[in-house]
């Protein structure tokens, strides 16, 4: 019987090289956020904070920075799992179960 070869730790490697871009992008727009930015709805009031205060623009952004840092803590432990699994495995085919146009 044909054998397969299936790569195993490749997809907790993906996983972790897609949390931690998102991570760094997120991390850096809070990092942003907490020190310059502003919400856009202060470009369109008459006053400075009037519909989004101050404190609760900055608890969005901390909240902001925790996600981040937690898809970048994510990405770590994916990766650091990832070690422990072998590279490829190898079993014998099986048979698809679905048959189309039969």
């Amino acid at each position: 019987m044909a054998q397969e070869k299936i790569k195993v730790r490749g997809l907790p490697r993906i996983a972790s090289a897609f949390l931690g871009a998102w991570g760094v992008v997120v991390a850096l727009k809070a990092l942003y956020d907490l020190f310059a930015g502003e919400p856009e709805a202060n470009l369109y009031s008459a006053e400075k904070w009037q519909f989004v205060t101050q404190p609760q623009w900055l608890r969005y952004a901390g909240f902001e920075l925790a996600y981040g840092l937690s898809c970048l803590a994510l990405a770590w432990l994916l990766w650091r799992y990832s070690r422990f699994l072998p590279e490829w495995i190898e079993r014998p085919r099986r048979p698809p179960e679905l048959q189309l146009f039969d």
